[in-house]
């Protein structure tokens, strides 16, 4: 099985930075799109930014310019850094990843971490 693990919420002031990070363990066999995903209070979950395996990149419009996913493929592990935070970024982040292990190569599932609350507050 593959389990991703979440670092780096916390409590940052309006046009302050956090950056988050999710490393994948278990039984990797590979990890397809890795991307994190957000959940605020009352909201239906929603993709903030996902990246292949050859790193090419996509954002929500509510974070493109503001948000920096990339990932580290030899560390099975995913990033977001996160600039001039807004009150209405304030979520449940969610780190999500496609991936197999090698108690069968062949088939990729969707994994997700157990989330970390992001709050943009002054």
């Amino acid at each position: 099985q593959v389990q991703l693990v979440e670092s780096g919420g916390g409590l940052v002031q309006p046009g302050g930075s956090l950056s988050l990070s999710c490393a994948a363990s278990g039984s990797i066999f590979s990890i397809n799109a890795m991307g994190w995903y957000r959940q605020a209070p009352g909201k239906e979950r929603e993709l903030v930014a996902d990246i292949t395996k050859h790193a090419r990149t996509n954002y929500a419009d509510s974070v493109r310019g503001r948000f920096a996913i990339s990932r580290d493929n030899a560390a099975n592990t995913v990033y977001l850094q996160m600039n001039t935070l807004k009150p209405e970024d304030t979520a449940v982040y969610y780190c999500n990843a496609v991936a197999s292990d090698y108690s069968n190569p062949g088939r990729y599932r969707e994994v997700w971490g157990q989330g970390t609350l992001v709050t943009v507050s002054s």
